[in-house]
């Protein structure tokens, strides 16, 4: 009975794939994503992760882990399987999933969908997985350690040095994500502002007022959440207070620096602890609501399967569907920064080792099903709509009338009259150009919650998606901005000693400002890019976690081959052959492609070429020389992170090849 069950989700399963594949003219409802989604899902969990385990990996629940052996209390705990899952789960579950499978819907809903699903399966999970129960046997190490001892110290430094890099460009993209979202938005200003005062009175109350009493310091989080969004509201409809709160990009850019610096410095219990708890049950609510709220409206999805700009020429990023769906696609797929956390705090709490497969393979599954919903909320909006949000003014023009032409001329209708009625419903002053994937995801978002409850209050719904949205990238990005603080700290400690004591107050400040410096430099970037920054710096993003998640696979592979399993090496070969030709090809062309819209060094030369002809205006001449100097910047960079998977693979196949060799 159970091989016929299976059978039949299998069978559904395959059905529901095929009438997205094969769907063409009507619209197709989203209810086949789900269903698509979930048996696919199931049965890679109960077949192929089963699979990793049992003759990968041979998990035993008697062999001790670390957490049972060491038990420090401090970092190495026992701790119930359900509560890794949640901390893993958290950890791993940044704004990645929102974001690209949003931004990705310029190629049509199909390209992306197929990625995630088949990506998620035979890449992210296997990498999640491998890591996880190679640092279970290692006593925890991390991904710089695992490959400094499996494949030697040339390989360790420029892993670790690699994960420094681009720790700093995930930061940057993530705040420039905030701050297209917020820019003159005052109702989002506030309510995103006002998280931080009560995260620190939540944490004030569990360190002062009543020790530990988590259950009190939640009722008053999620109360003043709520509050948070009506002072968000009656600050918008304030005479005063509106324009003054209503921020410029550059404004946005330098607060958020501001607090990045201030998350990294402050004592963890009295911010960033607090806030992140905060943002889980968020998280989970928001996502869990989203689910119910699909299933129950089982909306029509109106973007095509596959649109015209799989050729290249899309209006929100430049580059065709290969590569670039399956860089701009990370989360969800596969995503390099799960390594981080699949060999740090995760592998030093689990109770058994066969509590691995739940929580690596598991947790990896689940986040790709977020990805899933974001698509489905992004692909439900009208063409237009989501063109007009998502395309940068300097693409089709800064004129509601001239945008919504050039919009409509790609056979995507929308008037200046519809995008007016959606910014006065959603309670916006415009809703154009709002670049970077959260504000179309949020309308998105927002349309599903109110028609589930009657078709009411998308204004409230709006930016209570913006506050969950946000809340996503801001928890990463104080968490990443100290964790880039510590790994600073200890390469500074290597030239005097007191500056790696993460105890000492001047090392905490000088480390901290040298970190978001690095990334806030990345931001100003992007935020005086006139394309909107993301189809600059998001595919750099997505070309350094995917190359992470290249450097993560040859630690597994490496770890696969040295264990004897040399013949089933092919389950982390297969998705690292694919990464590399992905992130190698995008790599090259982001570099050194002539067309100027996307090879950074192209880019730079149209603009040193126009400052010469002196085709640019005086009071712009800055800014572009700027712009020049940073895309040269982002070219040396892109072939800087190339340079060292290089490295790493290199050393790695000769690694590969010593182990094959019959012992003398």
């Amino acid at each position: 009975m159970r091989v016929v069950g299976w059978l039949m989700v299998a069978v559904v399963g395959a059905a529901a794939v095929g009438v997205l594949a094969l769907h063409r003219g009507e619209t197709v409802n989203a209810v086949w994503f789900v269903i698509a989604a979930i048996a696919l899902y199931s049965i890679a969990y109960r077949f192929y992760g089963a699979y990793l385990a049992a003759n990968i990996f041979a998990l035993d629940a008697g062999r001790p882990t670390p957490a049972e052996r060491i038990n420090d209390g401090r970092d190495f705990v026992p701790t119930n399987r359900w509560v890794v899952f949640g901390h893993h789960f958290a950890a791993i579950a940044g704004p990645g999933p929102l974001i690209g499978p949003t931004l990705a819907a310029q190629f049509g809903y199909l390209p992306g969908t197929l990625w995630i699903l088949v990506g998620v399966v035979l890449g992210g999970a296997v990498q999640d997985l491998c890591i996880l129960c190679g640092s279970l046997r290692r006593d925890g190490r991390s991904l710089g350690q695992m490959a400094k001892d499996e494949i030697g110290p040339v390989a360790g430094f420029t892993a670790l040095a690699g994960v420094f890099a681009i720790m700093v460009i995930l930061i940057a993209v993530l705040a420039l994500v905030v701050v297209n979202a917020l820019n003159h938005s005052p109702w989002g200003t506030v309510t995103v502002g006002l998280t931080i005062p009560i995260a620190m009175l939540m944490g004030w109350y569990m360190k002062v007022i009543r020790a530990h009493d988590v259950t009190g310091a939640t009722l008053i989080g999620l109360v003043l959440l709520g509050v948070a969004l009506v002072v968000g509201r009656w600050v918008d409809q304030h005479p005063m207070l509106g324009p003054m709160f209503t921020l410029s990009s550059p404004a946005l850019a330098w607060a958020i620096i501001i607090y990045g610096f201030a998350a990294s410095v402050l004592p963890v219990w009295l911010l960033l602890a607090p806030r992140d708890y905060l943002s889980t049950f968020v998280k989970l609510g928001t996502i869990a609501a989203l689910a119910v709220g699909i299933v129950i409206m089982r909306p029509d999805i109106q973007l095509p399967a596959v649109t015209r700009f799989v050729d290249g020429t899309g209006p929100i990023f430049a580059g065709k569907v290969f590569p670039f769906c399956f860089i701009t696609i990370a989360c969800g797929a596969i995503s390099g920064f799960h390594s981080l956390i699949s060999s740090g705090t995760t592998p030093k709490l689990l109770r058994a080792e066969t509590d691995a497969p739940m929580i690596g393979y598991g947790c990896m599954l689940l986040e790709s099903f977020v990805a899933i919903m974001a698509m489905v909320a992004a692909a439900a909006l009208e063409p237009g709509t989501y063109f007009a949000i998502n395309s940068p003014a300097g693409i089709v023009g800064a004129d509601p009338v001239t945008a919504t032409a050039t919009i409509s001329g790609w056979g995507f209708p929308v008037t200046p009259e519809q995008m007016e009625t959606l910014a006065r419903e959603i309670g916006e002053r415009t809703i154009f150009a709002r670049t970077g994937g959260a504000p179309s995801l949020a309308v998105g978002m927002a349309h599903i919650f109110s028609r589930a409850l009657g078709g009411s209050a998308l204004a409230l719904w709006y930016h209570f998606a913006l506050l969950f949205e946000a809340l996503f990238i801001l928890t990463t990005l104080d968490a990443g901005t100290r964790v880039g603080r510590f790994m600073l700290q200890d390469l500074l400690g290597n030239l005097w000693e007191p500056l790696g004591r993460t105890s000492w107050y001047p090392s905490v400040v000088l480390s901290s400002t040298l970190v978001v410096s690095a990334w806030g430099y990345f931001l100003y970037q992007g935020v005086i890019d006139p394309l909107g920054g993301i189809n600059i710096l998001w595919p750099l993003f997505g070309i350094a976690n995917q190359l992470l998640a290249a450097i993560a696979l040859v630690v597994a592979t490496t770890i696969i081959v040295k264990s004897g399993r040399a013949r089933q090496a092919w389950v982390t070969l297969v998705p690292l052959v694919w990464l590399l030709a992905v992130t190698m090809t995008a790599g090259y062309q982001k570099v050194w492609s002539p067309d100027p819209k996307l090879g950074f060094l192209a880019g730079a030369n149209k603009l040193a070429a126009d400052l010469a002809t002196g085709v640019v205006v005086p009071e712009k001449i800055n800014q572009v020389k700027a712009q020049v100097f940073n895309l040269r910047l982002d070219a040396a960079v892109t072939a800087f992170f190339m340079a060292l998977v290089a490295l790493i693979l290199v050393e790695a196949v000769r690694v590969w090849m010593d182990s094959r060799k019959p012992a003398t």
